[in-house]
């Protein structure tokens, strides 16, 4: 198996060494200079040496970048790199472009999930990977010694990927916040008790069945109701909310789940909370 050098003893690098050491992988050494990434290393890698930079490096077979996205170019180009080894770095958002030009084999391979600082496993997770066709082999090698297994993005469409990353997950965390200050102002003292079975439940159907998982006033024609939910909605939810509503009416429209007269009452509605201006004539969406 490859040796293994790992640059960042962060959450995730530590997460990702952790495994790959378990799956059998030498994990030759890593890199630490805070104190809680000491730590963590101690913790996760308690068999790594905590090495210099350079030392992991030249260790290694594949060198494992796993520092912030704005300092991966700056880190890699001060690593002793070789045309021989593989340099991975573990953004979601960068392709290639932050290691082209290095002496070594370059590869950008996400793991599209939250790392706490704890191990964890990585079975079934879909790493998302960019590399070029002759790297494909000791990628999926790699991913699958983990249990996981990879998806191929193409460089051009990387950004892309990452935005759909970001609008299906991290924004989850927002419009949830949300709604539990709305629960909280209507004198509810635990939001999430209240939420967590429905939130659970369309999380899974929705993963399961995509739009058809739709439930709720928009799908049922329920206009009367969605203004009543905009006249005590305030602020930035209001505005989140009407949003959200004509994304959901489009949805439900363009399913079949709404006839054109109703998804034109929406567009009513949420005439005086968008500013767009085929809702501000009340046109149906589209």
């Amino acid at each position: 198996m490859e040796r293994i050098g790992i640059i960042g003893s962060g959450r995730a690098g530590s997460a990702l060494g952790a495994a790959l050491a378990s799956a059998g992988h030498p994990v030759v050494g890593v890199t630490a200079r805070s104190r809680a990434s000491q730590d963590r290393a101690a913790r996760l890698l308690p068999h790594v040496p905590v090495l210099a930079a350079d030392d992991v490096t030249t260790r290694a077979d594949v060198v494992l970048i796993a520092v912030p996205d704005d300092v991966i170019r700056e880190v890699a180009e001060q690593l002793p790199l070789t045309s021989e080894q593989y340099v991975v770095h573990l953004s979601g958002a960068h392709g290639l472009t932050p290691l082209q030009g290095l002496r070594a084999i370059p590869v950008a391979l996400h793991p599209p999930m939250t790392f706490t600082g704890d191990a964890v496993s990585l079975e079934g997770i879909v790493f998302t990977a960019t590399a070029a066709d002759e790297t494909r082999a000791i990628v999926e090698g790699l991913v699958k010694s983990l249990g996981a297994q990879v998806q191929w993005v193409a460089e051009e469409h990387r950004a892309l990927y990452h935005a759909g990353v970001v609008h299906g997950a991290n924004y989850l965390t927002t419009l949830l916040t949300q709604a539990f200050a709305v629960l909280r102002e209507a004198g509810i003292q635990d939001p999430a008790a209240t939420l967590r079975p429905l939130v659970t439940a369309t999380l899974d159907n929705t993963l399961r069945s995509g739009h058809h998982a739709l439930t709720g006033p928009i799908a049922r024609g329920d206009v009367d109701t969605v203004a009543a939910h905009l006249a005590v909605l305030r602020d930035r939810t209001a505005s989140t909310y009407a949003e959200l509503a004509r994304a959901t009416v489009e949805l439900a429209a363009a399913g079949g789940r709404l006839d054109p007269a109703t998804a034109g009452r929406f567009a009513e509605v949420l005439g005086g909370h968008l500013g767009e201006e085929r809702y501000r004539t009340g046109e149906a969406p589209r």
